[in-house]
């Protein structure tokens, strides 16, 4: 084989491995940015819950729709074949098809007539008029759809508050990340530090086998909080609507204060609040159409029919037409048991919608505390990380002077990073609250 016959061979399976190296490289770099806003409207465009909440809706307005028969006709054609020797059938048969002659009076044929085919075509309308009782029912289920459209926007609602506590609690992952790739670096200098005089014969085994031992526990808390990274873009993908996988970059923490009004009352025009009221007004009209049962009800009708002893024949036809008033006096006290069911439903809305309001307010006065508590427990946090800072590094000029132990600056790294970690996690808490109390004093203007 040629030298210049190798050097291609070579340069095909160079190529060839940098393909493979470039796709694996590909496959796993799967991250890409993410803002709360694009989050939030993907949720909304492909949540299941979403999908479901407006299947409901469009459930609610088919069933509306179904109401429109009480002003509408309803129409039916009919084609009947019959064939009777019964006297009385057989005469009238030849009657509707204007058929009758002088034989067919004869006592012997009347009594005993032979089979007598009809042919009927008919086409019969009926048109309601007057139906109290349907036209409230039909205002019920308007309420219904109403009902189902705010259920569908306080969904919208909750689903916000979801994806911004799973983008917050991503960043949260970030930052733990973070801190702990921090102490990392911190403790891995220590490490090299202590084990370099323990070379030396400076240093006890003991100060280098605790620098491992923490530098060990590092390095797995750090994995973990990559993990929770994976875990948290997962969750914020299940929310969205995506296939999992992607590992989202977002924005870091942000602290925001800002003067909070402690007297802000639950808004009654909030989505839900709204939903039980239509609920209520829709089981008022429910009782109300069954009052209006007791009242008579007034529809016109009418037929338009063809009659023949020929199948397909059309050889007379006739017309009825008419107007019926009926009243149903009493039906063994059905409709009045119906009313009284109807109310007790309704007073039983009315006392869950009172109790939903109670304890929204008094969610609401809680969740402006925890605010509060959280605004300090900031503060507080930010001094802290301060102080340890500062007293890691004179810890950190003290032993490179000899004058600590490792176990003092260990304990250091340690403080600070949970300081560092505490931080964020006020952070986090206070965002969060923030967001609760803008759901629990939304309200809309439908």
């Amino acid at each position: 084989m040629s030298r210049r016959t190798i050097w291609l061979s070579f340069s095909i399976l160079a190529f060839i491995l940098l393909n493979i190296v470039a796709t694996s490289v590909s496959a796993q770099d799967t991250s890409r940015y993410l803002s709360m806003e694009d989050a939030i409207s993907a949720t909304i465009h492909n949540n299941a819950a979403i999908k479901l909440a407006n299947l409901d809706e469009g459930i609610a307005l088919s069933n509306y729709k179904q109401t429109e028969a009480i002003y509408l006709p309803q129409v039916n054609f009919s084609y009947t074949a019959m064939t009777t020797n019964n006297p009385l059938n057989a005469f009238g048969f030849k009657l509707k098809q204007h058929s009758i002659t002088q034989n067919d009076f004869n006592p012997d044929l009347l009594n005993h007539p032979s089979g007598t085919p009809d042919y009927t075509t008919q086409l019969e309308v009926r048109q309601p008029i007057i139906n109290m009782d349907m036209w409230y029912k039909r205002k019920a289920a308007e309420k219904q759809t109403e009902l189902y459209q705010y259920k569908t926007q306080r969904t919208k609602e909750y689903l916000t508050l979801e994806v911004q506590k799973a983008y917050m609690q991503l960043q949260l992952a970030y930052d733990a990340v973070k801190v702990l790739e921090e102490a990392l670096q911190t403790t891995q200098s220590v490490y090299t530090f202590t084990n370099n005089h323990f070379q030396q014969g400076l240093i006890q085994k003991s100060d280098v086998l605790n620098a491992q031992v923490r530098l060990a526990s590092v390095e797995g808390n750090l994995s973990k909080a990559k993990s929770n990274v994976r875990n948290a873009s997962d969750y914020l993908s299940l929310l969205m609507g995506q296939q999992t996988g992607p590992v989202y970059r977002v924005n870091s923490l942000e602290i925001t204060f800002s003067v909070q009004d402690t007297t802000v009352e639950i808004a009654k025009t909030r989505a839900d609040l709204v939903a039980m009221q239509k609920a209520i007004d829709a089981t008022d009209l429910m009782v109300q159409s069954g009052k209006m049962s007791y009242l008579p009800k007034l529809n016109a009708f009418g037929s338009y029919q063809f009659n023949d002893s020929h199948a397909f024949g059309f050889g007379s036809n006739a017309y009825l037409g008419g107007i019926q008033l009926t009243w149903n006096i009493f039906n063994g006290n059905s409709i009045k048991n119906t009313i009284s069911t109807q109310k007790l439903e309704r007073n039983k809305l009315q006392e869950q919608l009172n109790n939903q309001r109670d304890q929204s307010q008094l969610e609401l006065n809680k969740t402006y505390r925890d605010l509060a508590d959280a605004q300090h427990d900031i503060q507080q946090q930010k001094i802290a990380v301060a102080q340890a800072t500062e007293a890691l590094s004179i810890l950190q000029n003290r032993y490179q002077q000899g004058f600590v132990n490792t176990t003092d600056v260990l304990m250091a790294t340690t403080q600070l990073s949970e300081q560092k970690f505490n931080l964020s996690q006020a952070v986090f808490t206070s965002n969060v609250t923030r967001a609760y109390i803008q759901l629990l004093t939304s309200s809309t203007q439908k």
